[in-house]
């Protein structure tokens, strides 16, 4: 196989990229800018006409995308839209023999397997490879990747990988990826929650968002969650919470996270009770108010079922000057 369909560091590679939405566009954009020639395909015809101002190359239909790629790139909403576009779709059919596939949904762990095991029964090579990061991260490429899939096959991706992220890992084998993905936002969402139910904690007792956030993230209480993606106004000015909550992260995609790992929990048998429980609320909160809002917006929800008044509470009574110091009143 000649450098170029091998994906070596430095050549161009022909790739078909399936899913052009809020995170495939970008992770698209950036493949074209390290100098890739890019094939897309998204049913949403506005997707499809933001990646082509890009300098993606759009195609009539996801077989027509991929028919001269030597990789596909998959970001697909879950895993019965993954497998019904490798078979039924005729993704797998329409490509050339040895096209090495990237999977980059979030997926179920069986179902990666199976569209792994697809690919490789048609003459291809195949990788699972979630990533973290969010819009923010696609847009900027700075996404993790967490790859399940054979060395040879992760070697041939990480140059692609590489441009559109910082940071790819190899967990493994065929589903390793997707079983990191969930392990890891499992601890994300258990965490923002712990993060909020903190904060809430400290506004009943007066204690300034300000002065939690000072103390917590110098000490033992220091995460992701409170260090970047602060839940409450005021101490991380870049958090969604400082911008009414848009998404970085939306409520619904940790929801469906959080149930696939809740999913493997049972499966596995696993003692998990922070992560079903997690996964319960977020389900609500996605169903429900946090629908369009960042997954931190659960702090709305813990602080309206502890009927606390936060507006009242931002500022310790002992140290008023606080409110003047960037703590939102």
């Amino acid at each position: 196989m000649n450098a170029e369909a091998q994906g070596g560091s430095g050549a161009p590679v022909p790739i078909g990229f399936i899913g052009l939405g809020n995170m495939g566009g970008p992770m698209a954009a950036n493949l074209v800018k390290a100098g890739h020639r890019v094939t897309g395909f998204d049913l949403a015809p506005e997707a499809l006409a933001a990646a082509a101002e890009t300098g993606v190359e759009p195609a009539g239909s996801a077989p027509a995308a991929v028919a001269d790629a030597a990789v596909v790139i998959t970001m697909l909403p879950a895993g019965r839209h993954v497998l019904a576009l490798y078979q039924d779709g005729g993704l797998l059919a329409a490509a050339r023999p040895g096209t090495l596939f990237i999977d980059c949904s979030t997926i179920d762990v069986a179902d990666a397997r199976g569209a792994h095991e697809a690919a490789v029964r048609a003459g291809h090579q195949a990788l699972d490879a979630p990533v973290s990061g969010g819009v923010v991260g696609a847009e900027a490429g700075t996404l993790t990747f967490m790859a399940g899939g054979g060395p040879a096959e992760f070697t041939r991706a990480e140059p692609l990988l590489a441009a559109m992220g910082r940071k790819a890992v190899h967990c493994g084998a065929a589903g390793a990826g997707q079983a990191a993905k969930i392990c890891n936002n499992m601890i994300l969402g258990i965490s923002m929650i712990g993060v909020s139910e903190a904060f809430v904690l400290g506004e009943s007792l007066g204690l300034s968002h300000q002065a939690l956030y000072d103390v917590a993230s110098t000490a033992s209480g220091q995460c992701w969650a409170l260090s970047v993606n602060c839940p409450v106004p005021g101490p991380v000015p870049g958090s969604p919470a400082n911008h009414g909550y848009r998404p970085g992260f939306a409520a619904p995609l940790m929801a469906k996270d959080l149930g696939l790992a809740a999913d493997a929990v049972r499966a596995g048998g696993v003692q998990a009770e922070f992560g079903l429980r997690a996964a319960e609320l977020y389900a609500a909160f996605a169903e429900g108010e946090g629908a369009a809002d960042d997954f931190s917006g659960i702090v709305r929800t813990i602080r309206q079922r502890s009927g606390t008044a936060p507006q009242a509470q931002h500022t310790a009574p002992e140290a008023p000057q606080t409110e003047q110091n960037g703590t939102p009143a």
